[in-house]
């Protein structure tokens, strides 16, 4: 497998284990838009190898997994899409940019390699809709993982579908609709991580335990075995491509509303928006 030249990603392959890093500490790890398409191009390399690739290590660089959306970078495309808005149709831009992290997340949910995550300090937004859909999920206890999209004005739009698939529809509600946040105690008794661990030692041990646990597994048979497992899922998710779609228009709606547009503010200012009590 050749490894693709990266910004926001670092990347390394040792042993026929890719090591994937999300890089950008100086955000938490935000997501912004170079970051997508490179996680999906890397994500769909690594499922064209796989049977030869034996897992995949996903985790966030400086102390953090991912803060989900980067806000400020949201802000400042929808000041350039008002600024053209002649000239393009702000919904279908931001619907389409909203999409495209939903192709991320299903090349992700798709891989048929197995895919391990280590979650570390900030797991929002769109860094848990990324946990939900890895194999194995290995957490700090000091983790905290959280859907602020609604305490936004947003709505966690691509991930809702594998969030609901992990966690099942009642904590799905419960999460999506408070904005609330837990530690990693309470992501491993709702299902969403497998082990916690008190200290990052503990995490690389387990981490470098479970890998060793992998690699005793014929790398074809993983792979077969992945794509049955995503077969059966399927039968849960008829037409996820269908949701996906519907879900970029409502959030677009929402991300070009006024409640949108304020929440995004209100994160850059550093304050609570308008309707927070």
């Amino acid at each position: 497998m050749k490894l693709p030249e990266t910004e926001t990603l670092a990347l390394e392959l040792r042993e026929g284990i890719l090591h994937l890093t999300l890089n950008r500490p100086e955000r938490k790890n935000a997501m912004n838009g170079k970051m997508l398409v490179e996680l999906e191009q890397v994500f769909k390399l690594a499922d064209e190898a796989a049977g030869k690739l034996r897992a995949v290590v996903l985790r966030g660089a400086g102390g953090s997994f991912c803060a989900g959306a980067d806000l400020k970078d949201m802000a400042a495309r929808g000041g350039e899409l008002e600024s053209d808005a002649s000239k393009r149709d702000p919904k279908t831009a931001t619907a389409a940019g909203n999409r495209r992290f939903g192709r991320v997340t299903a090349a992700a949910n798709d891989m048929a390699v197995p895919l391990l995550a280590v979650l570390e300090g900030a797991v929002m937004g769109g860094g848990f809709g990324l946990a939900c859909v890895t194999d194995i999920a290995l957490a700090h206890k000091g983790a905290k993982f959280g859907m602020p999209e609604t305490s936004l004005g947003l709505v966690p739009a691509q991930i809702a579908p594998f969030v609901v698939q992990r966690l099942g529809l009642t904590q799905a509600r419960r999460l999506m609709l408070t904005g609330a946040r837990i530690d990693g105690a309470r992501a491993k008794q709702l299902g969403l991580v497998h082990e916690v661990f008190d200290s990052t030692e503990a995490l690389d041990a387990a981490l470098d335990e479970v890998l060793a646990q992998v690699l005793r597994c014929a790398p074809r048979a993983n792979a077969a075995t992945k794509r049955l497992l995503q077969a059966v899922a399927a039968q849960a998710l008829p037409d996820l491509s269908g949701v996906l779609d519907r879900a970029a228009e409502l959030f677009a709606e929402a991300s070009l509303g006024d409640e949108g547009r304020e929440g995004a503010q209100a994160f850059v200012d550093k304050r609570k928006p308008s309707w927070a009590r």
